[in-house]
């Protein structure tokens, strides 16, 4: 399901960061390393322009795609042996119904004060994408990460050894300002990123949310006081957490896509089933 989107400051910023890393990277960096008419100039350029493309396909898809809406006819069923799992108000122990959207919320779902609405299994509101991390584009956030980091130490590599044969050589004014602009924007991009990357493995072995890893530790705090041990209920073992996410074909899980059957239907994980929904990707 796909869904209008404003252009945003931040999204803005992306954009500009994404062209300029490519376009310095390719024309300066492969260029002056290696040569782009040399046999392996042209393998560094045609390797990072797969990771460009990558990235912004990954993006575009994570940015036009709904994170997941409450189905309307969803009701909560306590009577349901399949689905055992309820969560219900920390006040009150009533099931959680959302008094802005007027719907019961199924779990794992939240409202989002920015966007206005309820939104399936939500891990984090993204500036950067100007949209909500959530069910159904989890995934394509995910991916378009692992090739955003990717990217960004294959090109702090090449600036590396760019720097380094330059260093060699009087080098023109116009190169080193790049060399500099590049240095500043590619080291703590790769260290952000790859901190966020490891963190959303960290999440995605645990079947978790940013929202549900937070909750947790209060949950657990409390469990440890009364005597208890606390285990998350969605956490199906590590293997399992992984295809519940990135889908069922492994060779699939770096696709910049939610997964399909081939059928035009997203495949249908134990979410899915909880919520009884069959939403069309």
């Amino acid at each position: 399901m796909s869904r209008g989107c404003k252009f945003s400051f931040h999204v803005g910023v992306v954009i500009a960061a994404i062209t300029y890393i490519y376009f310095s990277t390719v024309f300066v960096l492969i260029d002056r390393g290696f040569g782009l008419g040399s046999s392996p100039g042209m393998l560094h350029a045609a390797v990072f322009t797969f990771l460009a493309v990558m990235c912004i396909s990954s993006y575009r898809r994570a940015i036009f795609t709904d994170p997941g809406r409450v189905p309307v006819t969803f009701v909560p069923d306590v009577e349901d042996s399949e689905n055992p799992i309820h969560e219900i108000k920390r006040k009150g122990g009533d099931l959680r119904y959302c008094q802005k959207c007027s719907l019961y919320k199924p779990p794992r779902a939240h409202h989002c004060r920015i966007c206005n609405r309820c939104v399936l299994r939500m891990d984090h509101h993204c500036i950067w994408m100007n949209n909500c991390v959530g069910h159904a584009n989890y995934k394509i956030f995910f991916v378009f990460v692992v090739y955003a980091v990717v990217a960004c130490i294959y090109s702090l590599v090449l600036l590396v050894g760019s720097v380094t044969v330059d260093a060699q050589e009087d080098d023109e004014e116009s190169y080193r300002i790049i060399h500099i602009i590049s240095g500043l924007l590619l080291i703590p991009l790769s260290l952000a990123l790859g901190f966020f990357l490891g963190w959303h493995i960290y999440l995605i072995v645990n079947n978790k949310t940013t929202i549900e890893y937070h909750e947790g530790v209060r949950a657990m705090w409390l469990a440890e006081k009364g005597g208890q041990l606390y285990s998350h209920p969605y956490d199906i073992g590590a293997y399992e957490n992984l295809t519940e996410i990135l889908g069922p074909k492994v060779l699939c899980w770096l696709c910049p896509t939610s997964g399909h059957l081939g059928s035009g239907l997203r495949f249908r994980t134990k979410y899915d089933k909880l919520i009884g929904s069959s939403t069309p990707d």
